[in-house]
């Protein structure tokens, strides 16, 4: 990156820090082009402003909210996910018993599947029951539970107690992060939980990721990603991420953007 002012950098930092979780000084001083001293400088700086809060090695954003919400990101990375929502509602054959996740690119595949037919959906997600609702060649259950208001979906002891009286063909689970170390982050202990019982329910289970969030370690809430499941993210992820989950026995697939159809 071009030399920057402080302020400017300063500012970017605060916003990387927000939408990525944790910095560090190292990546700091790379990413900037400058010393780690000028990088702990900027860091004192904004910890004494309250912009940030001060880590072991680094910083973290101090919103009370970090976390967007479902209506903020349901326009982020629109053909990329219309490209992996496509893709996985493709997979789907007549006859299925599918289970969907809450969040925008599961969203986007309820959108899809309105034209699936002879095919069962239970789904923890508002959105996609919103898409699903007038669809009479589709039956739509709502497993229930706490909703989350930023992400619209359900959690909680209800849900889980729902997912124990269902078995499906295939998992559709979006996430927050995806992290070839550490699996799938989420916001809340709740859905990190609820995801890997969702997975141990079904047969195929697919992680739907636009390429924003591969190597993104937004929260401290992780799921695993283990060999075996399936990654679906658009073409324009990062190689070197796609190959670290591949030799963990993640098969990955990448979805042809919406404008290249």
């Amino acid at each position: 990156m071009s030399a920057i002012g402080s302020k400017a950098r300063r500012d970017r930092i605060v916003q990387l820090a927000t939408t990525t979780g944790l910095t560090s000084v190292e990546e700091l001083s790379q990413l900037f082009g400058v010393t780690a001293s000028t990088i702990r400088r900027d860091l004192a700086k904004l910890t004494t402003d309250g912009r940030l809060a001060r880590t072991y090695g680094g910083a973290m954003a101090l919103s009370a909210h970090p976390e967007a919400s479902l209506r903020q990101r349901t326009g982020e990375a629109y053909d990329a996910k219309r490209a992996i929502a496509r893709w996985a509602a493709a997979q789907v054959q007549p006859g299925e018993t599918l289970l969907l996740d809450a969040g925008s690119t599961v969203g986007a595949l309820a959108h899809e599947l309105r034209t699936a037919k002879d095919v069962t959906i239970a789904t923890t997600g508002l959105t996609a029951l919103q898409e699903l609702a007038d669809v009479e060649t589709v039956h739509v259950e709502c497993l229930g539970g706490t909703l989350r208001p930023l992400s619209q979906g359900f959690v909680g002891p209800l849900t889980e107690a729902a997912l124990e009286r269902l078995t499906f063909d295939r998992v559709f689970l979006g996430t927050d992060g995806v992290s070839p170390e550490h699996g799938i982050c989420e916001a809340d202990l709740r859905q990190t939980r609820l995801k890997e019982l969702m997975a141990r329910r079904a047969d195929h289970v697919y992680v739907l990721a636009h390429a924003a969030k591969l190597g993104r370690r937004p929260f401290h809430a992780w799921a695993t990603l283990p060999e075996g499941w399936t990654l679906v993210t658009d073409d324009t992820a990062d190689p070197g991420i796609l190959a670290e989950l591949r030799a963990r026995g993640v098969t990955t697939v990448l979805a042809e953007s919406v404008g290249a159809l």
